[in-house]
């Protein structure tokens, strides 16, 4: 056990001791190293002024770069990372980093303002060897936003910047910071001391193990879980909350996997978006739109799968898609698991089925059968980083031209995210290639009753869902197996990165 925490910042090992657990990263970047070409702007995550970029190991103990949200990150979160800001990219040489390079050449700046953002997020991407691809870039700048220079000219940089991504010619500096980053992230994973921080007023724990994590649970039930804070970050940075005690599952390996069987997928608690959708394309191609949608890269890589469960938001993504898979939890109770179906765990507004102390262990998924296939679709005002009006998940399984069975989630709708039932009686044994019986309308307003708020008005819900129920019916009719919003020979989502081994880092690939 250790009290204090130990990164990597722009090549340097850093100690940092004495502090308060939820000092975010932006605040310590900028108040106490004075590092202010991190920007603070919406301090939610959602501006892109304050990213920068983190460096781990996968799974595969390979290297990755994530371009991050500082404003939200709370410092510990950070320990055994490596941190690149602004400040570390210009080369020894003086010479602007390839990335600097194509947004001064392509006027990509006026501001400034938002340029840093901008900088490290494209800066992730080169790391990952971004594709030069339009749809590749835009993805990669989905979580920065600006006010002056418009996205056409930032665009056109990145595509130039992905011209000039890491091969066999890169940059000797280059090479030096990320086999100095390497090392020292294989060194930090081989540390299995459990980080643990006590103020007078705060706690914040991190342990390595599930056998540490239940011995946390059971002598403090009171506390807060935290996985990504994407969520509980903008309690510290817009409520100003103090949280007095923090069990952090972020370290736990164990919680950090995608596992296989014959009928299902299992996803642990702390896996995020990003490595859920790297990881889950071909099981569940249909959820691609929704996960491309999912607030944005800084947020996909950061946020956890379970953690927009855990929270119960009836206007989370993820829980209508779950619900229609037929999803099933795994809750952790001090060591004593329970299995639980999704659509019992969410009871009402802010109330789940989870005691004091309990938490998501891990998501099992089924796996889909050769008449089974899965549609989902969101409607919100932007489609980068907003959040649902409608969302609708559909599971069908289909003989011949009848539907044989069927699950519909739904969020937005209701007070947490819900299953159709009514809908789902009425629509088996339908004929897909008859229009959507007048029956199934009638149905759906049986089930939900939804509000009007800012984002959209109770009929507007209800028309929406209705159509999107005719758009499901129109495309399984014509047997287009999944909704593709893009075609299938674009490159990889810049949340699927190269990853980078230590071979590729010496013979500079």
């Amino acid at each position: 056990m250790r009290s204090e925490i130990r990164f990597l910042l722009n090549g340097e090992e850093q100690s940092v001791k004495a502090i308060n657990p939820d000092t975010t990263l932006l605040n310590w970047l900028r108040l106490i190293k004075m590092l202010t070409g991190t920007k603070e702007g919406c301090g939610e995550g959602d501006c892109g002024a304050c990213t920068v970029v983190v460096a781990d190991l996968n799974q595969s103990g390979q290297l990755i770069y994530k371009a991050v949200n500082a404003c939200i990150l709370f410092l510990p979160m950070l320990d055994g990372l490596s941190i690149t800001t602004v400040e570390a990219l210009r080369r020894s040489d003086g010479a602007l980093h390839p990335v600097q390079a194509a947004i001064v050449e392509g006027h990509g700046a006026q501001c400034g303002f938002c340029t840093p953002g901008f900088v490290m997020s494209l800066y992730a991407g080169y790391e990952n060897s971004m594709a030069d691809n339009r749809h590749n870039i835009q993805q990669i700048l989905s979580g920065n936003l600006c006010r002056c220079t418009g996205y056409g000219a930032l665009i056109d940089a990145g595509l130039s910047a992905a011209r000039h991504c890491p091969s066999a010619s890169e940059h000797e500096a280059d090479l030096s910071r990320r086999k100095i980053e390497y090392e020292y992230l294989q060194r930090a994973q081989d540390d299995k001391a459990m980080l643990s921080i006590e103020t007078s007023e705060q706690a914040f724990y991190a342990p390595r193990e599930l056998s540490e994590l239940a011995s946390l649970t059971r002598k403090y039930p009171d506390a807060t879980f935290l996985a990504g804070a994407t969520d509980i970050g903008l309690w510290v940075t817009k409520q100003h909350r103090q949280i007095n005690r923090f069990i952090y599952l972020g370290r736990v390996n164990a919680l950090k996997t995608i596992s296989r069987t014959d009928d299902r997928v299992t996803v642990g608690a702390a896996v995020t978006h990003a490595e859920a959708m790297a990881a889950l394309a071909t099981d569940f191609e249909g959820l691609a739109e929704v996960w491309q949608r999912f607030g944005s890269a800084q947020v996909r890589y950061s946020g956890t799968v379970a953690g927009n469960i855990a929270n119960g938001s009836p206007i989370g993504d993820m829980s209508p898609c779950f619900l229609a898979l037929g999803a099933e939890l795994t809750l952790n109770h001090a060591g004593k698991r329970r299995q639980l179906a999704l659509d019992a765990f969410f009871i009402s507004y802010g109330k789940q089925d989870r005691k004091q102390g309990e938490f998501i262990e891990a998501i099992r998924l089924p796996r889909l059968g050769s008449k089974e296939a899965v549609h989902a679709y969101k409607i919100s005002k932007r489609f980068d980083q907003d959040i649902s009006a409608v969302l609708m998940a559909v599971w069908i399984r289909r003989d011949g031209q009848l539907i044989s069975d069927i699950r519909i989630g739904f969020g937005g709708m209701a007070a947490t995210p819900a299953r159709a039932y009514r809908l789902e009686q009425v629509l088996k044994g339908h004929d897909v290639e008859q229009p959507l019986p007048d029956a199934a309308v009638s149905a759906l307003a049986e089930d939900f009753q939804p509000i009007s708020d800012m984002r959209a008005s109770s009929a507007y819900r209800l028309l929406v869902a209705e159509n999107l129920l005719r758009k499901m019916l129109i495309e399984v009719s014509q047997d287009n197996g999944v909704k593709r919003l893009y075609p299938s020979s674009l490159p990889p989502a810049p949340d699927v990165p190269k990853a980078i081994t230590m071979t590729m880092i010496e013979a500079g690939e």
